[in-house]
């Protein structure tokens, strides 16, 4: 992959995910953490669009440089059949890369499914790239200056600027992450990874087979990691429940959604910001106050001792 060109890495979090369609445009579309891997869970969301799949990287668990995908078949006529599949050729992008896979596969769905309101920015996006090929069209993603700035609104804050580092090398980087998507297309399922050559198809599937479908797929992805490992995260993408609570009045449902909102807004609003200068000068009220309190600064160093001791205290209660 090239260079990251301004992409910076983003968290998986249902409230970032959601602000981040709304600024490109989409609308009534809203993004759910899942918890369980159960179909029942899955389809407890009402009629759910597809998932995005947060998980390590490995060369052994991805099957890099097989000839066939270690689940699934390669389907190489899916973009000739108006499946939206974008080559990863940038690193970070991953993750607005696989939202984007669902969301511009769903604008035209099949009934009960209402189609996803894209928005001008992403309708002309995707009228532009029609035709082109993976490469191409994953090179018109990453340049998308409309894209990578809503995608960078949600990077995390970093106070401090390491000249000495270096870009991961995908082989040895100890802990590397990717994105990818699931989605049905043309009653069928695709895995939409941009790492991949062309689109994974697992079978035939629609709306209503879905949720077993695609549990079944990432429960057979997740056994070929060792056991206990933990990271992975789901979020499926969901039509947005406020609109079927205003519509059959249920209050109830329509305030919980509007306190979640309120709440991604505030920890959204955080992210943006760097509160290391806030903690250093704040720490250094305290300091002078604890040496203020004895000239020859007993308190400030039993002060100190005490962190110290709650510090190892909690780091046993970890062990």
């Amino acid at each position: 992959m090239a260079d990251a060109g301004g992409w910076s890495t983003i968290e998986s979090d249902e409230g970032v995910f959601t602000s981040l369609i709304e600024n490109l445009g989409v609308q009534d579309v809203q993004f759910e953490e899942l918890i369980s891997l159960d179909a029942d869970t899955i389809r407890s969301l009402g009629p759910v669009y597809g998932v995005i799949f947060l998980f390590k990287w490995t060369r052994e668990a991805a099957g890099a440089g097989a000839e066939a995908p270690l689940d699934g078949t390669y389907d190489t006529t899916a973009t000739e059949n108006n499946v939206f599949f974008a080559a990863q050729t940038i690193q970070n992008a991953c993750g607005t890369q696989a939202i984007l896979s669902v969301i511009l596969n769903n604008d035209n769905p099949p009934a009960p499914l209402q189609p996803i309101t894209l928005g001008n920015e992403l309708s002309s996006f995707k009228e532009f790239t029609t035709g082109f090929p993976a490469e191409l069209r994953g090179e018109a993603l990453s340049n998308s200056e409309a894209i990578r700035t809503a995608h960078n609104t949600f990077a995390r804050a970093s106070p401090f600027a390491d000249e000495t580092a270096r870009p991961q090398d995908e082989e040895n980087a100890a802990d590397v992450y990717h994105f990818i998507a699931y989605t049905p297309v043309n009653g069928t399922l695709y895995e939409l990874d941009g790492l991949q050559p062309y689109p994974i198809s697992h079978g035939p599937c629609n709306n209503g087979s879905f949720p077993e479908a695609v549990s079944e797929v990432l429960q057979k992805r997740i056994a070929r990691y060792p056991p206990g490992e933990t990271h992975f995260n789901l979020m499926a993408v969901t039509r947005d429940p406020r609109i079927a609570a205003r519509e059959i009045g249920d209050a109830e449902t329509l305030e919980r959604e509007e306190r979640k909102r309120a709440a991604w807004q505030w920890e959204n609003t955080l992210r943006r910001w760097n509160f290391v200068g806030f903690i250093g000068e704040m720490m250094k009220g305290v300091v002078a106050v604890k040496d203020r309190q004895d000239g020859e600064g007993k308190a400030y160093n039993e002060w100190v001792e005490g962190a110290k001791k709650e510090t190892r205290k909690r780091l046993e209660m970890r062990r």
